[in-house]
C-alpha cells in the first residue's frame, strides 16, 4: 500500500509540476500581450490626437471649442484627455479638473517626455484611481515647433477584471487536468504497485533473518521478472555466505581458544614451579601477551560475526555500566587508576551484548593508554542517550581522531601491543543500532569518547 502510495504520490507530483509549467507561463503571456496591447492603443490614441491639433487651435481665446473636442476624443478613447500649452499648463481637460493648472509636473513624467519630443507610455499606479492606470503623451507639433502635448490616461482595472477571469480558465482546464492525471496515476500505480509490495516484503522478511525467504514467480512485466529473479539469486547467495560464515566463526572460536587455553595452563603451571625471579617475570609476561592475543581473537570472532539477524532489542544502561565496573575494577586497581560513572540514563534500542562489548573496548582502552581517573558519564539529548567514556591522559592528536576508529589503525604514539581494533569494532556496533562514535579531545586535557545510541521509547521483541 505504501508503495502504491509513494507512486501515486510521483505520479501526481510529476503532472503538477508539468501543469504549473505550462499554465503559469500562459496566465503571465496572456497578461502581459494585454497590456502591452492596451499601452500600444493608448499610444496611438496620443498621437491620432496630437496630430489633429495645431498652435491657432491651442492658442484660441475662447477654449470652449477645444473642450469639447476633448471630451469627445475621451469619449472615444475611454479614457481621460489632457491638453497642455506650451507652458505646461493644462488648457483642456476631459473631466474639467485641471484646467488652468500646471500640468508638466514630476509626478507627470510623460508630459516632459513629450516636450523633448518624444511619445512616452507608461503603466504606474494612481491613488486617485485607486488602481493602476496606462498614460501616454504626445507632443503637438506646428511648422516643426513643439507648441504643446497631449496626455491620455485610462485605468487597467476593467484589463485586471478579463485577466482575471482568463486566468480562472486556464486555472480551471488545469484543475481538470490534474483530477484526470489523478486518476490515471492511481490506475497505473495499482498496476504497478502490486509486485514490488510483493518484492518489498519478502525483502523485509530476508533482512529481518529469514534468509529461506524468496520472492518466486512476480506478475508485473519483464523489469519485475527480472528483479525479482535477481533477487532470489542474489539471497541464494547471501545465505551460502551466512552459512559459511557462522561455519567459520564456530570452528575457529574452538580451533583458535583450545590451544591457547592449554598455553595459558602451562604458563601458569610453569609459573608457580618457578624458582628463578628472572625466569617469573618472563612467565608473566608471556602470560600476559597470552591473554592479550585472546582478545585480539575474541575482537577478530567478534567482526566475523557482526551479521544483524533481527531488530535490536532493548538494553538497560545502568546495568551494563554496573556489569562493566564490576569486570574491570579489579583491572583497574592493578593499574593504579579509579573507574566512575554517573548521569541521567534511559533504555536504549541495541542488543545488551553490543553494548556490553562497546563498554569493554572504551575502559579497555582507558586503561591501556592513560591509566588513573576514568569517568563513566550517561546524558540524555533528543531522544539520543550519549555514553561517555573519559580519561586524563596524553590525548589523541587532532589529525589522528578520525582515523582511530579504522580497522588495524594505530597513531604515532601508541602504545605496543595493541592491535588497532577495538574503536573500530565500538563504532561498527554503536552504527548497527543507529547509533554512532566519536572521538574528541576533552577540556583540561585527555580524550572523550562519545557514543550515541537511540533511546528505546517502546520495548522491542528479543
Amino acid at each position: 500500500m505504501r508503495v502504491r502510495t509513494r507512486l501515486a504520490a510521483s505520479f501526481a507530483y510529476v503532472l503538477l509540476v508539468v501543469i504549473v509549467a505550462l499554465t503559469v507561463p500562459l496566465a503571465v503571456i496572456v497578461r502581459d500581450r494585454a497590456r502591452s496591447e492596451l499601452e500600444a492603443l493608448a499610444r496611438t490614441n496620443a498621437q491620432i490626437i496630437a496630430s489633429s491639433l495645431d498652435a491657432e487651435r491651442l492658442d484660441a481665446r475662447d477654449g470652449r471649442r477645444l473642450q469639447r473636442e476633448v471630451e469627445r476624443y475621451a469619449a472615444d478613447a475611454g479614457g481621460r484627455v489632457v491638453v497642455v500649452d506650451r507652458d505646461g499648463t493644462a488648457i483642456a481637460d476631459s473631466e474639467r479638473e485641471d484646467v488652468g493648472e500646471p500640468f508638466d509636473t514630476a509626478v507627470r513624467p510623460e508630459v516632459g517626455e513629450a516636450f523633448a519630443g518624444r511619445v512616452a507610455t507608461t503603466v504606474r499606479r494612481s491613488d486617485e484611481e485607486g488602481g493602476d492606470i496606462v498614460v501616454a503623451a504626445a507632443p503637438v507639433i506646428d511648422e516643426g515647433e513643439i507648441v504643446g502635448a497631449v496626455r491620455t490616461s485610462r485605468s487597467i482595472s476593467a484589463l485586471a477584471e478579463n485577466v482575471g477571469r482568463a486566468t480562472a480558465a486556464i486555472a480551471a482546464v488545469a484543475l481538470g487536468g490534474l483530477v484526470a492525471g489523478l486518476l490515471l496515476a492511481a490506475a497505473l500505480a495499482g498496476s504497478l504497485a502490486r509486485p514490488l509490495s510483493a518484492l518489498a516484503g519478502v525483502a523485509r522478511r530476508l533482512g529481518g533473518g529469514d534468509l529461506a525467504a524468496r520472492a518466486g514467480a512476480v506478475e508485473g512485466g519483464d523489469e519485475v521478472g527480472e528483479l525479482a529473479a535477481s533477487f532470489d539469486e542474489m539471497a541464494d547467495r547471501l545465505e551460502r555466505t551466512v552459512q559459511a560464515q557462522r561455519e567459520f566463526v564456530a570452528n575457529a572460536s574452538h580451533q583458535l581458544r583450545t590451544p591457547l587455553t592449554g598455553i595459558k595452563l602451562r604458563l601458569e603451571a610453569a609459573r608457580a614451579e618457578a624458582s628463578d625471579a628472572s625466569l617469573a617475570r618472563e612467565l608473566d609476561a608471556a602470560d600476559l601477551e597470552v591473554d592479550r592475543l585472546a582478545r585480539i581473537i575474541d575482537r577478530l570472532l567478534t567482526m566475523a560475526s557482526r551479521l544483524e539477524e533481527g531488530r535490536a532489542v532493548e538494553a538497560d544502561v545502568d546495568e551494563a555500566i554496573d556489569r562493566a565496573l564490576a569486570r574491570w575494577r579489579e583491572r583497574a586497581a592493578l593499574a593504579s587508576s579509579t573507574l566512575t560513572a554517573g548521569g541521567d540514563t534511559a533504555p536504549v534500542r541495541t542488543d545488551p551484548h553490543d553494548l556490553d562489548q562497546v563498554l569493554d573496548v572504551l575502559v579497555d582502552n582507558a586503561l591501556t593508554h592513560a591509566p588513573g581517573p576514568i569517568e563513566i558519564r550517561t546524558d540524555l539529548d533528543d531522544g539520543r542517550l550519549r555514553l561517555s567514556v573519559r580519561d586524563h591522559g596524553q590525548g589523541i592528536p587532532p589529525d589522528e581522531r578520525e582515523r582511530v576508529t579504522e580497522r588495524f589503525f594505530r597513531g604515532n604514539a601508541a602504545a605496543p601491543g595493541g592491535s588497532g581494533l577495538g574503536l573500530a569494532i565500538a563504532r561498527e556496533l554503536a552504527e548497527r543500532s543507529g547509533g554512532d562514535l566519536r572521538v574528541a579531545g576533552a577540556e583540561g586535557g585527555g580524550t572523550i569518547v562519545d557514543v550515541w545510541l537511540p533511546v528505546a521509547r517502546e520495548a522491542g521483541p528479543p
